[in-house]
């Protein structure tokens, strides 16, 4: 039970990231590696604020503008310099890997005795694990519905025309660049907002906790598309949670095999993911076989 409870806290912080990768990998379709570059600059400055004595919601706050800044330079390099998507994302997640250092000031920063968001819960007389998924929940709750109603708006459904079909939406007046760096800024400050949840959560802020990152928010991704399909964008978020806590639990139970290596968590998040990128073939197969069959009877 331990187990699965802490699967499910880690999952609700995790999701936060994997609905910011949802942003730009569904709904833009670009594939933005800045994410592994904004995971760890959210953590580097919650960090940072909390050893200089920050409350720890400006911290948070602040590291989630740290992601947002980080993407709007990777959208400008994207669409202004006409650089594509996938190098992009090297070009800013290299040049973050010393933002993030100077920021740390170096490779790893213990929160020790600092006032955190998951102490502050803590206070309240609540275990850990419980803590974490009520701060969890009360931030993917609110980030999800802030999204959701925010495609609803007029530059919502301009950001999710330039998503479905970029040439139609420049004829019709839309600003494509603008609403492609729109896109980057939200998406890699949501990454960014775990990032600085996750630091509060492990009491520490590592400059390589972005490693993974993409790996992680793609598999939630597609867990939750394999377990439900055609949802609206709303429930979509809501199931991306679901696939991350999905995730979370399914590592957690490989590496409680027996002589399973802790250390290779990262081999088995890949193998993971490849496994659930082909299912959906494995599914289109399935579905095309009857029909030859009944063409040919």
């Amino acid at each position: 039970m331990d187990m699965i409870v802490s699967s499910i806290s880690q999952g609700l912080l995790w999701s936060v990231m994997a609905i910011g990768v949802y942003i730009t990998y569904r709904l833009l379709d670009i594939a933005d590696l800045t994410a592994e570059g904004s995971f760890p600059l959210g953590a580097a400055i919650c960090a940072s604020v909390l050893v200089n004595g920050g409350h720890p919601l400006l911290a948070t706050c602040l590291g989630m503008l740290g992601g947002m800044v980080a993407g709007a330079i990777s959208g400008f390099i994207h669409t202004k310099m006409k650089i594509p998507a996938l190098l992009t994302g090297i070009i800013t997640l290299t040049g973050l890997y010393t933002i993030n250092l100077k920021i740390l000031g170096k490779a790893n920063v213990a929160l020790l005795k600092q006032e955190t968001l998951v102490t502050q819960v803590q206070s309240l007389g609540l275990d850990k694990s419980f803590a974490v998924i009520v701060i969890g929940l009360i931030f993917v709750g609110f980030m999800s519905t802030f999204v959701t109603l925010f495609m609803k708006t007029e530059i919502g459904f301009g950001f999710l025309a330039t998503g479905d079909n970029v040439p139609m939406s420049e004829a019709n007046g839309i600003n494509v660049s603008a609403m492609k760096i729109l896109g980057y800024m939200l998406s890699n400050g949501l990454i960014a907002l775990s990032g600085a949840l996750l630091t509060q959560n492990n009491g520490f802020a590592d400059l390589n906790m972005g490693v993974g990152t993409i790996v992680i928010g793609l598999a939630s991704i597609i867990i939750a598309e394999v377990m439900i399909k055609n949802l609206s964008l709303g429930w979509r978020f809501a199931s991306v949670i679901l696939g991350s806590i999905v995730y979370r639990l399914i590592i957690v139970f490989v590496l409680e095999i027996p002589g399973m290596d802790t250390q290779m968590v990262k081999l088995v998040s890949a193998i993971l993911l490849a496994v659930i990128l082909y299912v959906p073939e494995v599914q289109k197969a399935l579905k095309i076989k009857p029909r030859i069959s009944k063409e040919k009877a």
